[in-house]
């Protein structure tokens, strides 16, 4: 449960390998954070990222999660609240970033993966929401994207769920209000990390550190939605309003 002051005193990560992921929850518990679930598929994480967090201070337990199988997302969390208590913030990390090349071949990969980039979030978003709102506080971080705001042809089975994803935030932060409970929506540009590997950066791209970093932020000041980097968000007005006939072109 929170102190009196509010901090932040348990954290669920869903998709517990998640690389950004771990960088926020590290930096939770270096503010206080004290108990930790990671939710990750077979129920395994590094040893060195349950090392890193138990040096850091925090209690850390694992549990196994399928963002494909969302018939088990409500036991997952219902899981994490019998072993941390109230949960302060939960951070659903987990995705897919497929290749449009590859959606275009075989779109059965196509829909696999949006049922879990869209799919899954959807079902273990609302399970946190129930959660979140009987508790009367905490915090989903929902970990949108620059590429749902206004989908592009590079990639836009990914960008699709995206946006998805994010117009799910919004209303779900809307059928929070008043409850206690809050989402904070995120929406970074080119992440430069393990996901992206082997990819040549966009411009304004932000490494792990960063992201992390804007979240806590975010977090402390209560805001609705963050960008990552914040110039991202005057850049998107002027890109919303660009003739489709100049979108299509763009490379990605």
């Amino acid at each position: 449960m929170r102190n009196a002051l509010g901090s932040v005193d348990t954290v669920l990560l869903l998709g517990g390998r998640s690389e950004i992921g771990l960088a926020i929850v590290a930096r939770l518990v270096r503010d206080g954070a004290s108990r930790v679930m990671l939710a990750a598929r077979g129920g395994t994480v590094p040893d060195e990222e349950l090392e890193r967090l138990r040096r850091l201070g925090a209690e850390v337990h694992v549990v196994d999660f399928d963002a494909s199988r969302p018939e088990t997302h409500q036991d997952v969390i219902d899981t994490a609240a019998a072993k941390l208590g109230d949960l302060d913030v939960v951070i659903p990390a987990f995705g897919v970033l497929g290749s449009q090349a590859a959606y275009d071949r075989d779109p059965e990969v196509a829909a696999r993966d949006v049922a879990v980039n869209f799919g899954g979030h959807v079902s273990a978003g609302l399970a946190a929401a129930r959660r979140l709102r009987e508790q009367g506080h905490g915090t989903l971080v929902v970990l949108s994207s620059v590429a749902g705001v206004r989908v592009r042809r590079a990639n836009f089975v990914y960008g699709s769920a995206k946006a998805g994803l994010d117009g799910f935030a919004q209303g779900l932060g809307d059928a929070l209000h008043g409850s206690g409970a809050r989402v904070l929506i995120v929406r970074p540009g080119f992440v430069i990390g393990r996901m992206t590997e082997g990819m040549t950066p966009a411009p304004m791209a932000v490494g792990v550190d960063e992201v992390a970093d804007a979240v806590i932020e975010a977090l402390r000041s209560r805001a609705r939605v963050v960008w990552v980097p914040a110039r991202l968000r005057p850049a998107f007005t002027v890109m919303r309003l660009l003739p489709q006939a100049i979108w299509r072109r763009m490379p990605r």
